[in-house]
């Protein structure tokens, strides 16, 4: 009878942590009528999926999360969903967007995530948030983005810090990653336009702060897109800090199997706790 009884206690124990921590993460849809730019396909729709930290640990710091996939698909878990937990156990909110991809009309994808910030700061006072602490991270095709957002965006689509992770930064022939470039711009973009989204052609003294990791050994984006980055943050005196490993490739997100995980996580958390 004792036994029942303790399992009993133990089963609803174990609803009612179950049922806390799911009233911290949920999915919204981004959009709540239609899109402000329509995309070519329907059936892709940008959704967020929110990972709030519990209450006691909350800083009022959020962050959202942009995936990379070269603007054809998302690696939604080592690049996305897998950080809320890093995030979480700071005290931070972590908003992981499944954004639209382009299909050569590159509004679809920004306005995604203008609109992921914006709903990040609607809904502050609810998620315990600081309107003030919202920023923005991307890997890859993710973090062009991001970059996007961080020199362009202005009002409540603009970030307050940026957190890049082997970032496709410039849309030049022969530096980019040219599938990037291809979905994002069209087959045959303007001059104007490699210009305009080459993100480090666009910094500006009120560019907000920069944490930038990267794999000296990439051979899918070039690592001189994130030095290039660094070194107009660094020229315009905005803060930066940009970590180059020396093995790992591309693509590793938060994976355990990249050799120096450890390394770049404690090295992304001593930034944030620096300011």
């Amino acid at each position: 009878m004792k036994t029942k009884r303790f399992l009993l206690a133990a089963t609803l124990m174990l609803t009612a942590a179950t049922s806390a921590f799911a009233q911290k993460t949920f999915t919204l849809n981004l959009w709540s009528s239609a899109p402000a730019v329509a995309g070519s396909d329907d059936k892709d729709t940008a959704k967020v999926q929110v990972f709030l930290p519990r209450e006691k640990m909350a800083t009022g710091r959020a962050v959202v999360i942009c995936p990379g996939g070269g603007y054809q698909t998302l690696a939604m878990d080592s690049e996305g969903r897998d950080w809320a937990p890093f995030f979480n156990n700071m005290g931070i909110a972590a908003i992981v967007l499944k954004y639209r991809m382009p299909n050569g009309d590159k509004q679809v994808p920004i306005s995604d995530a203008e609109e992921a910030m914006k709903l990040v700061r609607r809904n502050a006072a609810e998620w315990r948030i600081k309107p003030n602490e919202v920023g923005i991270m991307g890997a890859s095709a993710g973090g062009h983005l991001a970059s996007v957002l961080a020199t362009k965006a202005t009002g409540d689509a603009r970030p307050d810090f940026q957190i890049l992770l082997y970032p496709v930064i410039t849309m030049q022939p022969g530096l980019t990653h040219r599938g990037s470039r291809e979905r994002f711009l069209g087959k045959n973009p303007s001059k104007a336009d490699e210009r305009e989204y080459s993100t480090d052609q666009q910094v500006t003294r009120s560019t907000p702060r920069a944490w930038i990791a990267l794999s000296d050994d990439d051979r899918t984006v070039m690592p001189i897109n994130g030095v290039n980055y660094y070194a107009e943050l660094y020229r315009h005196d905005v803060p930066a800090s940009l970590h180059v490993f020396p093995g790992g490739r591309h693509g590793w997100g938060r994976k355990q199997t990249f050799r120096y995980n450890l390394e770049m996580e404690l090295e992304l958390k001593a930034w944030l706790q620096s300011f």
